[in-house]
């Protein structure tokens, strides 16, 4: 049974829209009926009410649906209102804590990454993270936790020709280096990095994932000398810290019915 507040048909526009992955941007009317245990008749209105708002749009030849430009406006205005900063500093500080590290929520930023949360660890000796700091895409345990899961030819469209800007002798600056960064995401859950960006930095960092979605990545951060032995100690914490944060961003919808 259904609570008092909760309306079945707004609901199933709601998984309609979070089908929309990383995995699969677009989705025909039969294929997406049946993924969600819909009606091919009740698929279709769905995504017809949507298209009339602009969350959706359909390719007029392949008849197949993407995520249209409401979504991209609402992603803009939750992030300007801060709710995800305020959302993940409890997580960030509690990591902190518990590491001894810097914590670092970033997401994606065209073709690099920004800071939108930061907890600095306690400490004569840690990182300073500035929110609002933009972070070359191809440099950094960040970057790499972002855009593992995309698919290659948009990343290429992003960075750019080979080969991408060295700021240290271990940023990787082809394709074929940043693929095995992106494997190792990909096998693993984790990124790890030492000074791709700055010599004396360490970093370990997992995607945030929503509805099979990463919409940011969470990092641990600190001198690469004391983060990079201690990998295994930080990656668990950093683990449960992604859990709670994506538990805390989508709590569910509640109870449905059928």
């Amino acid at each position: 049974m259904a609570g008092s507040g909760f309306l079945q048909t707004a609901d199933r526009a709601l998984q309609v829209l979070l089908a929309f992955t990383d995995d699969r941007p677009e989705w025909g009317v039969t294929e997406l009926g049946r993924e969600l245990g819909l009606d091919k008749s009740v698929t279709q209105r769905l995504l017809a009410t949507l298209a009339n708002r602009g969350f959706v749009l359909a390719d007029p030849e392949s008849r197949r649906y993407r995520l249209g430009p409401a979504v991209s406006q609402l992603a803009r205005v939750a992030e300007r209102s801060g709710a995800l900063s305020l959302v993940a500093r409890p997580v960030l500080a509690m990591l902190a804590r518990e590491t001894g590290e810097s914590a670092v929520l970033n997401v994606a930023h065209g073709g690099s990454y920004r800071t939108v949360a930061a907890v600095d660890a306690r400490g004569p000796i840690s990182y300073t993270a500035v929110v609002g700091h933009v972070m070359p895409g191809h440099a950094g345990s960040s970057g790499h936790a972002l855009f593992a899961g995309q698919p290659p030819e948009e990343v290429r469209e992003l960075f750019g020709p080979e080969p991408l800007a060295r700021y240290t002798p271990s940023t990787p600056t082809t394709y074929a280096e940043l693929e095995q960064r992106w494997q190792q995401v990909r096998d693993t859950g984790v990124s790890v990095s030492t000074g791709e960006f700055d010599a004396n930095v360490g970093a370990v960092a997992v995607p945030l994932q929503l509805s099979g979605a990463t919409v940011a990545s969470l990092t641990l951060i600190g001198p690469a000398e004391r983060v990079t032995g201690r990998i295994d100690d930080l990656t668990a914490p950093l683990r449960a810290a992604a859990t709670d944060l994506s538990s805390r961003l989508a709590p569910g919808a509640g109870p449905q019915d059928g």
